[in-house]
């Protein structure tokens, strides 16, 4: 990650605190829910306050990805009062907060330290300012629509679609995007030719492997997502590079596709705190919690039409 995409470190507030008067944990969640609202969240999700005393006060919130040990550590240094984190902890269907399992140890601590827990996820997605509306962005794309558009809101909605302000090449687009996104064991992988014109995007934060047909079918010349499986990248990249046309595919790390979308959430919550009349300080996490520690390079630098 570049010098000038850094983000506000733990110790360097979005909002610095303005006055006393904290609001109460419930305070803070209405305004999530006003920025992006739990009732869009999708059916499996378990986007929610996941722990802590509605009433509460709130001084200090830190922002992340995942509630992983490394950042529950950091919440406890810098003295939040809540977590807010994209990716649920209690997803799997657990019936146990057991100190002895690693998900009890991270809300026994976070209890302990009298620390909230509040999971934004789906609905961070769909947001009109979410996830994938941030990743677009950062592609290029000044106005665009959702993929998967809400029945009763269709200017929100899984992914997003629009054009670039101006085309580049697939191999451009893929640095641009390498240039922002935190870096990773995993990189940038690209399937399509290089030289490719890119002038239609679409994109989708996190996995995003089940909208691949809808935007296939879209004008979109290449979609830009994480976890995407080995069937469908390889039919698609067959139609990219033998049909002259069809999808290109930019896979990125799925924490890393979804992390650009942290600062720009927790200044938006810091802003909508403020006018709500509260100075509470919302701090941007600076743990890198991919799960992916390294990678070794192939003997070829660069890979070969054969095997041999």
């Amino acid at each position: 990650m570049t010098a000038e995409h850094r983000t506000p470190s733990a110790t360097s507030p979005v909002a610095a605190r303005e006055n006393d008067d904290a609001p109460t944990l419930a305070d803070v969640v209405e305004a999530a829910d006003r920025l992006w609202p739990f009732g869009t969240q999708e059916s499996w999700d378990a986007s929610e306050l996941v722990a802590g005393r509605p009433g509460a006060p709130v001084r200090r919130i830190l922002v992340a990805v995942d509630p992983v040990s490394s950042v529950v550590e950091e919440a406890i240094a810098v003295g939040a009062d809540l977590l807010l984190v994209h990716h649920p902890l209690m997803l799997g269907g657990e019936s146990s907060i057991a100190a002895d399992r690693y998900k009890g140890r991270l809300i026994h601590d976070l209890i302990e330290n009298r620390i909230g827990l509040l999971a934004c996820h789906t609905n961070a997605d769909s947001a009109a300012a979410g996830v994938s509306e941030v990743l677009i962005r950062a592609c290029g794309v000044g106005a665009s629509r959702p993929i998967q558009p809400l029945e009763d809101d269709p200017a929100t909605g899984l992914g997003r679609i629009g054009p670039l302000d101006a085309p580049v090449t697939l191999e451009t687009l893929a640095a641009r995007l390498a240039a922002v996104v935190p870096p990773t064991a995993q990189g940038v992988r690209v399937a399509g030719p290089r030289d490719r014109e890119i002038r239609t995007v679409a994109v989708c934060g996190g996995a995003g492997g089940s909208l691949l047909e809808t935007v296939a079918a879209t004008e979109a010349d290449v979609y830009v997502t994480a976890d995407l499986r080995h069937h469908p990248v390889s039919e698609a990249r067959e139609a990219a590079m033998h049909a002259g046309g069809g999808l290109c595919l930019i896979d990125l790390s799925h924490a890393a596709s979804e992390w650009l979308w942290v600062p720009v959430g927790a200044a938006a919550l810091a802003e909508e705190l403020r006018e709500a009349g509260f100075g509470t300080e919302v701090l941007v996490s600076t743990r890198r919690t991919d799960p992916w520690d390294f990678h070794v390079p192939s003997p070829q630098p660069e890979p070969q039409d054969r095997w041999e």
